[in-house]
């Protein structure tokens, strides 16, 4: 659960003290910092090198360095994503590469708010809202798609383990949606 200071702590704790209980767990992740990176695929080890982790290439990809993680959204975009603590450097690093290399470096850390969903059924659940066939999405990956007509980010952490970003706008819907998914999983349906 988030800290009394995150912007998303209210609403996180009112959604959670109404969720269902099911066969896949649902839960709200830690606040980390979020960025928007838009830059041409030729600049790309340049960013690299002043992020101090290569940006993957090919849609879909995720790369970890230690705390710093970066994930391809399109041939010219990428999230990168790092503790809290690493943010301003992360910032600092982009204020210096906009001195050689042309590029959109935006937060995001408080317009998404992320989610674990686990079990054996959780790709089941997913498909209630999400279009993309998941059982194909190789573990370590991430996409961007869409839940319910909401824009979202599913990254897969494991066999049975997803993680899914959504903008704080949509979180009522999503959530609920997949409460209501969920304890009908848990009923059989």
């Amino acid at each position: 659960m988030q800290t009394m200071q995150s912007p998303h702590y209210q609403l996180q704790s009112t959604l959670a003290a109404h969720a269902f209980e099911g066969p896949v767990s649902l839960e709200f992740l830690p606040d980390i910092a979020r960025f928007n990176l838009r830059l041409s695929e030729t600049d790309a080890a340049s960013a690299s090198t002043a992020f101090g982790i290569t940006l993957p290439t090919t849609i879909g990809e995720t790369i970890r360095k230690e705390k710093r993680s970066a994930l391809c959204l399109g041939p010219d975009e990428w999230v990168l994503y790092t503790d809290e603590e690493d943010g301003d450097a992360l910032e600092s690093a982009s204020g210096q590469l906009y001195e050689s290399v042309p590029h959109s470096f935006v937060s995001i850390s408080n317009r998404e708010v992320a989610f674990s969903i686990k079990g054996a059924q959780a790709i089941t659940l997913l498909s209630v809202g999400c279009p993309t066939d998941l059982r194909d999405m190789p573990v370590g990956s991430g996409r961007r798609t869409v839940f319910d007509g909401a824009t979202v980010v599913i990254h897969r952490d494991g066999p049975d383990d997803f993680r899914m970003e959504v903008w704080r706008s949509f979180l009522p819907h999503v959530w609920e949606l997949l409460n209501i998914a969920n304890r009908e999983l848990g009923g059989g349906y």
